[in-house]
């Protein structure tokens, strides 16, 4: 069965169709433009750990310019207009042999580049409250995501329509070809199952969220990576209210994910889910969260060329690790603490430490085109984030933001051949975003 966005849109523009009346809010092409520019300055140091013959220190600096245009839409009941972005990376530091962070490309002697440039845009088009883009574009949602944890945001290829015709309905359609890495400059680069490494020629997605009150919502949504997988995602979120500065969240996400077409990464049956508690009183929070894999292969999701997208929605999914093994289960514990009840609004920290076990995949057939059944059995492993960040709350500097990030992270020895090697990392980010216009 191949998953068709067709009826969905429909429904979406039936009900554009049906409002025509309403015009395309805003004041036009040029007046409702806006301006962006932002620059990240973002430090990466890794070091592997029990890696023999391998690369153990990994340690990149780089300074990113990000210019962002956004055009309104032309008067009328469809509205047009473009949105384009140009971006420079420049190296502050870093050489041959301690590359491999993300945040550079490498030239074919293992050098990074001194700079990169990339540029890019989209068009667009809106009847009543849907849009319809084209072009390089960074959709974020449970099974199709870009990503944003190096210096850039992985770009893709294709079509999106979004609509919000409905009172608290948000419907999300996308059909996308290509992308590229956020340290590449390939824009007909590859769309991958990420842990399997294999490329898919397109990707189809459709769904949408629905809050059903202030306290609930859900979400429901479906993928398929041509001739590789579907993939169904659910999530529930729920937050009781218990008094004055108190409250408790549940949220609760599952996966359904099967082989499709010609199975180019070999079989696939697996369901992931997860299930978090936070409970958050004054300035604090605290998180429970336990998540388990049902399957003799990791939950995979997409790819780009190098890096990951964020299609994983899992409360385990973390700095570097994504507790995501062939039936790996694993808990969580964090703490969130809000400077601002103290008097330093903009202040925050947080601290969690993530275990998980029960690693196996030595029962994995994945058959003739199996691409997975590298963990072995009784695999285990952790991870310890600390995190602080600051941002500006008023004057010039206003937004900016100071970001810095520490990892640790342990496995036995085969687990640790087949995703992530033990290691220690630091990430520091400074963020500045200014309006121009």
């Amino acid at each position: 069965m191949r998953l068709s966005p067709w009826p969905a849109l429909s429904l979406a523009l039936g009900s554009c169709l049906g409002q025509m009346a309403y015009a395309a809010a805003g004041n036009g092409f040029v007046e409702d433009s806006s301006l962006t520019l932002t620059n990240r300055n973002f430090y990466f140091y890794r070091n592997n750990l029990n890696n023999p013959g391998g690369q153990n220190y990994r340690d990149e600096w780089a300074h990113g310019i990000m210019l962002d245009y956004r055009s309104g839409y032309t008067q009328g009941t469809v509205g047009f207009g473009v949105d384009a972005y140009a971006q420079l990376g420049i190296k502050l530091d870093s050489g041959k042999g301690r590359t491999g962070t993300g945040l550079l490309p490498v030239d074919s002697n293992g050098h990074p580049e001194d700079e990169y440039s990339e540029a890019g845009g989209a068009v667009k088009a809106r009847i009543s409250r849907t849009e319809l883009k084209y072009g390089n574009l960074t959709p974020l949602n449970p099974v199709f995501g870009t990503g944003n944890a190096r210096l850039f945001t992985s770009v893709a290829t294709g079509f999106q329509l979004t609509s919000n015709e409905l009172k608290a309905l948000q419907l999300d359609i996308g059909h996308f070809t290509a992308g590229n890495d956020s340290n590449s400059t390939n824009a007909d680069g590859a769309l991958k199952a990420l842990y399997a490494g294999v490329e898919t020629r397109s990707v189809d997605y459709l769904g949408g969220s629905y809050a059903l009150s202030d306290q609930l919502s859900v979400s429901l949504y479906g993928s398929q990576f041509t001739d590789i997988w579907r993939q169904y995602y659910a999530n529930g979120n729920y937050t009781f209210a218990l008094g004055e500065g108190q409250s408790l969240n549940l949220d609760f996400n599952i996966y359904r994910t099967s082989d499709d077409g010609q199975s180019l990464a070999g079989r696939i049956d697996n369901t992931t889910w997860s299930l978090a508690s936070g409970y958050k009183f004054g300035a604090h929070r605290l998180t429970l969260a336990y998540q388990q894999v049902d399957g003799n292969e990791p939950f995979d999701y997409l790819g780009f060329d190098q890096q990951p997208g964020t299609s994983i929605f899992l409360s385990n999914s973390v700095q570097v690790l994504d507790f995501n093994a062939p039936n790996e289960r694993s808990w969580q514990l964090r703490y969130d603490l809000d400077m601002a009840a103290f008097g330093v609004p903009g202040l925050s920290f947080m601290s969690r430490y993530v275990s998980g076990d029960h690693i196996d995949d030595s029962h994995y057939d994945g058959g003739p085109n199996g691409a997975y059944g590298r963990y072995g059995d009784d695999g285990k492993r952790w991870e310890r984030d600390i995190e602080a960040r600051y941002v500006v709350q008023s004057g010039k500097a206003r937004d900016l933001s100071l970001r810095v990030r520490q990892a640790s992270v342990r496995s036995t020895a085969q687990v640790a051949r087949a995703d992530t090697t033990d290691n220690n990392e630091v990430r520091i980010i400074i963020e500045y975003p200014l309006s121009i216009f």
